[in-house]
Parts: C-alpha cells; structure tokens; sequence
C-alpha cells in the first residue's frame, strides 16, 4: 500500500495538476498564480480531508462495512485502494492475472488497447465519407472505464446520457447555447452533487433514515458479492468448482 501511494497517487496528482494547469492555459490564468491556487488549495484539502476522515471514523460506527445492507458508508474506493493494495502486494498478479488466477484472459486487453486506434484509423481511411468515425478517440472511451471499479453500470449510462445531449444534441442543435452555458452546466452538475451529498447526509444520514429504492442497488445482482475462488462457500452463493 505504501508503495501505490507513493507511485500510483504521486503519479495521478501530478495528472491531475497538469489537467489543472491546462484548464488554467485556456482561462488566460497567469502560471504562477495558477501554480499558488493549487499549492495553497493541496494544503488546505490535506488537512480538511484528513479532519473529516478522522471525524467520520470516530463518529459513524462499522464505516465502511461493506457486509452491512443498511448503510451508504461503505468506502467504495477507500475498498478498491485496499484490494488493490492486497492483489499487487499480498497475493500477487500471477495468482490473479497469470496461470495461478482466474482472470488471465484480462491481459489480452493490453493487445486491445493497443491496436484499437489502428483500427480507427484503417476505418476512417476505409471510409472516408464518414465523418463520425474520425470522431471515435479509443484511448479516451478505453481510458474513461478507469473509474470501474467501483463505478457501476448505472453510472456510466448517466454519464453516457448526459454528455451524449451536451456533446451531441445541444451541441449540433443549439451551438449558441451549448458554446455559452456548456461549461457552467458541467461545473454546476460537480457542484450540484458536492451539495446534494452534504445535504442528504445531514439531513437523512444524521437521523439515521434510509431511503430503500432501486437506485441503492448499484449491482443488481444477488451474487454480486459471491467469492469466485474455486471451493470457497457463502451461504446463498453459488460454488465454483
């Protein structure tokens, strides 16, 4: 674990600040002053993340028990960061991605992703009255599938519609529109759900009230949390033999 953080989360932030750095290029914003915001912003974040995930964990009991049915605190990054953390350094890759695992057929994705934009690109040289296929960025729909885990397929559909009316719709429809509002409905859906999460949680969360509705139920499959090692049993789930 120590080791994905100092690599991995080391190597995305520095991701993340050159995203930053690019949208501030745009802006017109001086670099230095960009460079300050996010200096004096990291600082700030680190010692209010920290405050809140101290409080969080002395305040709200069993925090992300993922076994429990009746709670929305269930970590799901901080539960893919540990998993991870387990597969890379406890039990290895070749147990779960070589000959030893169950998910080898993984890595032929490597060879995917690789020869997905060839593909592309014989395609629109193939056919070249269609426009749309020049459109089609493999590494940006390849590289979007990042987020899953633990992003769910109910997720992806809403990203799916919305930016599909955004990008597409509005965009060919209305460009007016789309070039003046576009990035103000982008910042205003981050912010809107920052604020509806506040918001639920202290107004449901604190008052300890559930809401049971499909939406709760990300996976939509009962044996969504079944092992899937050979010989290990659960009680309502399936064994693999």
């Amino acid at each position: 674990m120590c080791f994905k953080v100092c690599g991995y989360i080391s190597m995305n932030q520095a991701i993340t600040f050159l995203q930053d750095f690019k949208l501030g290029h745009y802006m017109k914003i001086p670099p230095r002053t960009m460079f300050m915001a996010q200096i004096v912003g990291a600082l700030i974040a680190g010692f209010v993340y920290l405050g809140t995930a101290w409080w969080l964990m002395e305040t709200i009991p069993d925090i992300c028990n993922k076994t429990l049915s009746n709670t929305v605190w269930t970590c799901p990054l901080d539960n893919v960061f540990y998993d991870a953390s387990v597969i890379w350094g406890l039990i290895a890759p070749r147990r779960i991605f070589g000959d030893l695992g169950l998910y080898g057929m993984v890595n032929w994705f490597f060879l995917f992703g690789a020869i997905a934009p060839v593909l592309v690109w014989l395609a629109a040289r193939a056919f070249p009255k269609q426009e749309w296929i020049k459109l089609i960025n493999m590494p940006v729909l390849i590289g979007a599938t990042g987020m899953m885990p633990p992003a769910t397929a109910v997720n992806y559909t809403t990203w799916i519609i919305v930016g599909f009316l955004s990008g597409f719709v509005v965009y060919r429809y209305r460009p007016d529109w789309w070039q003046r509002h576009n990035y103000v409905l982008s910042g205003a859906l981050d912010a809107g759900l920052a604020f509806m999460a506040v918001l639920i949680y202290l107004c449901l969360g604190l008052e300890n009230v559930t809401v049971n509705w499909w939406g709760n139920d990300l996976d939509g499959c009962p044996y969504a949390s079944c092992p899937t090692a050979r010989g290990i049993f659960k009680e309502g789930c399936p064994v693999v033999l």
